[in-house]
């Protein structure tokens, strides 16, 4: 693996993070937000939300910084609602001298939560942007929505790069019952690499996301295959990861690369380290919980915390 560069100046980091339900308090006629509305037993107001959106902005101010003293170059979302709350995310305390923008689309989910990649602009160019959608159906035969799969193409310090950001189908209804559906949401992603390489064979890939599956499922295998990398494998063990269930740590929230940026030699733009963002601060204090994601609600309980997930981060090297 490449050597850690001696300057920090020449170290970037790109994150992921699943923001845990970040809403406004209006309700959309269009979309199953009623939980998140001021009448609704939540009781999601607008004090609330304006605390979570301060509060996701300090943790993204942070991610990484301790690695290379800057916050996140670009860092992909999960769960947020719409493009007025990555406006009010960019422009909150801790971000709106950092200089952020955002790409991000409707997306088709029924809960009307989408993926969105927030950037520094002085850093990252945005030369193109799309979705892909991921058709799924149910046991009846009819169309079972989820969240697009983003594709950024752009230029990071003018390195070009291709991010795919992903929140696939969750486990509610059961893991080997809805394992069909993430496995579909990886193959449409290994459709979209495939297209991407036939076009420039030498691209720079970055696959990041909420993928509802850990690195050792049939999932991330598919979609990994012979040309990406994933160093999430690493970083999972029984006493560590993004989130809890059951007792048992999982780490759903990944970033996976293509294998050029792990090439040592006359290599611009190298992959460093991938860690999970875990401080105390955004983990619970005590009880039963201590160490877990400190997160904003427990059922229909207000925490006043973060997000049910820690976010990830990769650090890599351009010289």
């Amino acid at each position: 693996m490449p050597e850690k560069t001696s300057d920090p100046e020449n170290r970037y980091s790109i994150a992921f993070y699943n923001l845990e339900n970040l809403f406004d308090t209006t309700d959309d006629p269009d979309t199953l937000d009623d939980d998140f509305t001021p009448d609704s037993q939540k009781k999601w107001n607008e004090k609330r939300y304006r605390k979570k959106v301060k509060k996701m902005g300090r943790v993204i101010s942070n991610i990484g910084y301790e690695d290379i003293g800057f916050p996140p170059a670009i860092i992909g979302l999960a769960e947020v609602e719409n493009a007025l709350v990555l406006q009010d995310l960019v422009d909150s305390k801790f971000l709106k001298k950092k200089d952020y923008d955002y790409v991000h689309f409707d997306s088709s989910d029924e809960r009307g939560i989408d993926t969105a990649l927030l950037y520094r602009k002085e850093l990252f160019s945005v030369i193109s942007q799309e979705t892909y959608t991921v058709y799924l159906t149910n046991e009846f035969g009819e169309r079972d929505y989820t969240r697009d799969i983003l594709h950024v193409k752009g230029e990071l310090e003018n390195h070009p790069l291709h991010i795919l950001v992903n929140h696939w189908p969750s486990r509610r209804k059961g893991t080997d019952e809805t394992a069909h559906k993430r496995i579909a949401a990886a193959q449409k992603n290994r459709e979209v690499i495939e297209q991407i390489l036939h076009s420039e064979p030498d691209a720079r890939i970055v696959v990041m996301g909420d993928f509802n599956d850990d690195p050792d499922s049939e999932s991330i295998k598919t979609m990994v295959a012979d040309s990406l990398y994933n160093p999430m494998e690493l970083l999972r063990t029984k006493y560590e990861g993004t989130l809890k269930h059951k007792e048992n740590w999982h780490l759903f929230d990944q970033i996976i690369i293509s294998h050029n940026f792990l090439k040592g030699h006359e290599n611009p733009f190298q992959f460093h380290s991938a860690s999970i963002f875990n401080p105390e601060e955004i983990q619970e204090y005590k009880g039963k919980y201590k160490g877990l994601p400190f997160r904003t609600y427990a059922g229909k309980k207000y925490l006043g915390g973060y997000s049910d997930h820690f976010p990830v981060y990769a650090v890599f090297s351009i010289y």
